[in-house]
């Protein structure tokens, strides 16, 4: 299995990937589709031999740019195991920093409420934000929102891996807006918009975010392998997600209730602002471990 373990460092060396990441996604390949542990490889075991055409596809299509885990069919993220396909965004480690901070505020939240919170996660995806929550936060009710039919079932299917409850629902969250505006929409279009009836303590989003100029700027296997639907706003109005959703946090919040975005790093004061003028209190900008601003809370007054 050794020889296997280096050539699947060569292939990955072939396609540009640099020495130390080549030999971590090498390990990777042969715990996930090999099921060997790292002694096992390093002690040239021969278990797994079998996989030897499989390990080396999975490696050439990995140094031809697909996402690791899109190929091994899986991602960690918050100390959980995730299913993930193309039809779903890979859960990337400054959204964990996001749901630690959710959790935090969360449990200070839940010594001054009577009975269990109820928290919305929009455009969950694989549901990991919803997911990771629903494990950490075990006396909190978690609803979990997305308009792809694909990532709910994936959803579903996590929740049920990582045994925890998680109701999903398909929902638009360009139609999850306050009262006012609906009557204002209707009378102009006609068009009917679904809302949420229930009240929340806590919305939390990851919503599409990246403006459709910055294609150019992005890596090839994001830009050619993750869903776009997730991916992207429109240049004229890169707050749209973040403003509708605030907007639907006005009624379907309680008093006191938080809004967690994850946003774009370019656009963290225009944020803040926005939901300062939305009547939003206590409005705070987070940067991630890279130093980016990242994540927003906002209190409902």
């Amino acid at each position: 299995m050794k020889n296997v373990y280096r050539d699947i460092k060569q292939i990955l060396a072939e396609g540009g990937i640099a020495s130390g990441e080549a030999q971590a996604i090498a390990m990777l390949l042969m715990e996930k589709v090999a099921g060997m542990t790292t002694a096992e490889v390093l002690m040239n075991d021969p278990k797994g031999e079998e996989h030897r055409a499989t390990l080396l596809s999975c490696a050439t299509r990995i140094a031809k740019g697909e996402p690791v885990q899109y190929v091994v069919g899986e991602a960690d993220f918050c100390g959980l195991t995730f299913k993930v396909t193309p039809g779903v965004l890979i859960p990337r480690p400054e959204t964990e920093e996001l749901v630690n901070w959710v959790r935090e505020e969360a449990k200070e939240m839940e010594g001054s409420k009577e009975g269990k919170l109820a928290l919305l996660d929009i455009g969950t995806g694989s549901g990991c934000i919803a997911i990771s929550l629903a494990h950490l936060l075990k006396d909190t009710e978690v609803e979990a929102w997305d308009i792809s039919e694909e990532a709910l079932l994936m959803a579903r299917e996590n929740a049920k891996r990582n045994h925890v409850g998680v109701v999903f629902k398909k929902r638009n969250a360009l139609e999850g807006i306050s009262k006012a505006s609906r009557r204002h929409l209707e009378g102009e279009s006609g068009c009917i918009f679904e809302e949420s009836q229930r009240m929340f303590d806590i919305i939390v989003s990851n919503p599409p975010y990246i403006c459709e100029s910055e294609k150019k700027n992005m890596e090839r296997n994001v830009l050619e392998h993750e869903p776009g639907l997730a991916l992207f706003v429109p240049d004229n109005d890169p707050l749209l997600f973040y403003r509708k959703i605030a907007e639907m946090g006005r009624t379907s919040l309680r008093e006191g209730g938080r809004l967690f975005f994850e946003i774009n790093r370019q656009y963290g004061m225009e944020t803040l602002e926005m939901l300062g003028e939305m009547g939003y209190q206590e409005v705070e900008l987070r940067k991630d471990q890279f130093g980016n601003d990242r994540m927003v809370r906002a209190i409902k007054a």
